[in-house]
């Protein structure tokens, strides 16, 4: 197995490998700026090191992450993060306050706890954060309560969701990944070539996002992907055939034509 797989051995004997992409990717950019490989059975909170930031930093994060001696870290550096809660954590609660609407409906929930790490040898992670409760209503949907971690204790709840919120980039570039450039089946078969296949997927995603940022017509990025791909391997300049395709269409059928030497019919299979 090249990437060790997560969950229970099926009964046939044969389990199938996984890969983890981890990403960061940088509000004010939108593209990634690190991305590293794992096997799907690698703990995801090794990506999160407190000494990539400096203090002043917000890290918004998926709730994979959470790590009390990492998160203590990176309160001692100044640096605020914000991710969302795991149903099974254990915390003490130190207050617990509930904001209600005029209605007399929650508006959101506060509550300022404390965790607490057993250490095997030395002592004890005591972290303290708070844990902000919100109802997420959606269009069309059924209202729903979420609650986020976070250490900064100030900051008020609007900019804590806001923050979280702008995680859901990195879920938007996977679902862009794998609608335009779906991984069906791999060329080789060592960790290696597959890896290479992954980078590959990702650095033709960022050339995209470049030209689609570049160019004015407005373009979606599917409809972008498929006209790149028909005219991949045509002698054209690409940002000028796409401001205006149909005018450079025409003038290559119009060089075609007025060309003093054009390419030999192909032959007829029958006549």
């Amino acid at each position: 197995m090249l990437f060790k797989g997560v969950g229970r051995h099926p009964k046939t004997g044969k389990k199938k490998g996984g890969i983890k992409v981890h990403t960061n990717i940088h509000a004010n950019e939108g593209v990634p700026s690190d991305v590293k490989f794992t096997s799907a059975a690698t703990n995801d909170s090794f990506m999160l090191k407190p000494t990539n930031y400096i203090e002043g930093d917000i890290v918004a994060l998926d709730r994979a992450y959470i790590d009390y001696g990492k998160f203590e870290e990176l309160t001692s550096r100044g640096v605020i993060y914000v991710t969302k809660m795991k149903k099974n954590l254990v915390y003490q609660i130190d207050e617990d306050t509930a904001y209600m609407t005029p209605e007399g409906l929650m508006e959101y929930r506060v509550k300022h706890v404390t965790f607490t790490k057993k250490v095997a040898e030395g002592s004890d992670i005591v972290h303290k954060a708070r844990i902000v409760t919100y109802v997420d209503i959606k269009k069309n949907k059924q209202a729903k309560l979420i609650s986020l971690l976070t250490n900064d204790m100030e900051m008020p709840v609007e900019e804590i969701v806001a923050i979280y919120r702008k995680r859901w980039e990195i879920e938007l570039l996977f679902k862009q990944i794998k609608q335009n450039f779906p991984l069906r089946y791999f060329y080789g078969e060592s960790a290696n070539a597959i890896k290479i296949q992954v980078w590959v997927t990702l650095i033709a995603n960022l050339l995209l996002m470049v030209l689609q940022k570049h160019i004015k017509r407005k373009w979606s990025f599917s409809g972008l992907a498929t006209m790149v791909r028909i005219m991949l391997m045509y002698y054209v300049n690409l940002y000028t055939f796409l401001e205006d395709p149909e005018k450079d269409w025409a003038k290559l059928l119009l060089e075609a034509e007025s060309d003093p030497n054009p390419p030999p019919e192909e032959l007829l299979l029958f006549s």
